[in-house]
This record gives C-alpha cells, sequence and structure tokens, in this order.
C-alpha cells in the first residue's frame, strides 16, 4: 500500500472569474445542487481551469478528488476506493462576478452562499471464495482545513501499519456480531471496534 503526494489545497475559495459567462447565466447550471457532498455543478466546474484546477471525473461526477492510499493488490483485503475531496466556496472576484449575474439568475446564490470544505473517504473490502465483505470504512468531512488535515494523518498512520489480511480474518470469525448490521451500523460497529471516533459527513454546506 502506497501513500500518495496527493495533498488538499489550503486555499478554501475560488478567487479568479470564469470567461463562461453563458454558463452562469443559463438557469439550469446549477441542477442537482449537491447539498451535503462534493459534486461539483456546471456553474462550479466554469470556475476549475481559471483559478488552476484541472476537471477531474469520478463515477459519473465531476468533483475535485485526488488518489489518497493506492494499492494494486486484487486478492484478499484491498482498497475498494481512497479519495481525498475538496469544494471550494467564492470569493473576491469570483464572489463579485456571480452576486452580478445572480440578479439575472437567481440560482447563483446556492453557489454565493457556499462553505468551502475538505474530506477523506477510504474503504478496504475483503474477497475470498468464502467471504465478500467490507473490512474497513472511513468517511470524514469538515470546513476546518487544518482539522480534516490532521484527522488525514491519523487514518494514514492507522491503515498503513496494520495487516488488513489478518484484520479481515479475524473480522470473519466474530461476523455474527456485525454480518446483520446495515451499512451505517456497521461503521459505527467498526470503529468502535477499531477505537476510532466516529466518521463525520453530510454536513450541509450553505452559510447562514
Amino acid at each position: 500500500m502506497i501513500l500518495t503526494d496527493n495533498k488538499l489545497h489550503s486555499q478554501p475559495y475560488f478567487l479568479d472569474p470564469t470567461e463562461d459567462i453563458e454558463v452562469l447565466k443559463n438557469p439550469n447550471s446549477v441542477d442537482l445542487f449537491d447539498q451535503n457532498g462534493y459534486h461539483l455543478t456546471k456553474a462550479e466546474q466554469a470556475f476549475l481551469i481559471p483559478n488552476g484546477f484541472q476537471q477531474v471525473e469520478r463515477r459519473h461526477e465531476d468533483c475535485m478528488r485526488y488518489d489518497w492510499l493506492v494499492w494494486d493488490k486484487r486478492n484478499g483485503a484491498h482498497i475498494n476506493h481512497s479519495d481525498l475531496f475538496e469544494r471550494k466556496g467564492f470569493s473576491s472576484t469570483a464572489k463579485e462576478q456571480l452576486e452580478a449575474l445572480a440578479l439575472e439568475n437567481p440560482m447563483l446564490y446556492k453557489l454565493i452562499k457556499m462553505k468551502p470544505k475538505w474530506g477523506i473517504d477510504i474503504s478496504i473490502d475483503y474477497v475470498s471464495e468464502d467471504a465478500v465483505f467490507e473490512v474497513f470504512h472511513y468517511e470524514w468531512d469538515s470546513f476546518e482545513y487544518d482539522a480534516v488535515v490532521e484527522k488525514k494523518f491519523e487514518i494514514e498512520q492507522f491503515v498503513l501499519n496494520l495487516d488488513w489480511d489478518d484484520v479481515a480474518k479475524k473480522l470473519w470469525k466474530i461476523r455474527d456480531q456485525w454480518y446483520d448490521l446495515d451499512f451505517f451500523e456497521q461503521t459505527q460497529w467498526r470503529t468502535d471496534y477499531f477505537g476510532l471516533s466516529p466518521e463525520k459527513f453530510r454536513n450541509v454546506i450553505w452559510d447562514s
């Protein structure tokens, strides 16, 4: 398992305006707004390149996502996904541009009121002829950059210092304690089992 060099960006805001004015004028450019995740609307995507970011696609979503821990193992314990996420708010001339165009397209206020946030998400699965299950899942978001960086380091050290095939076999032996729980109950059971703080995600992104 390898820890990539990818890092979250501490700058919380898009600062520079976009030249793609027609996108911002389109009342559908903020459709399917993701109130608690990292999916970027068409309007948000218009600000990526002017602010030095590349567009990244994941599961048919456009988001600011970076590989976190990678592992080319494809039997037994293996990484299902391991990602760093961020979503920017708007400030400076980028925000001024939105405010001016919001008079014509009020849907842009959804972006103007956004709080920047960062997050981590990792899932480790196990496969064999006899057993298929999620061994570990941890997702954690915050509007505080430093808090996410601290949590990122904590989970990295935890993940990199365990033999996940061994962990999976131990968990399978006590599956009667967790196997029939639903997804969220299983993740809570595992964080308790590993002595980790609970997951924290799905923070609503709008500021008051």
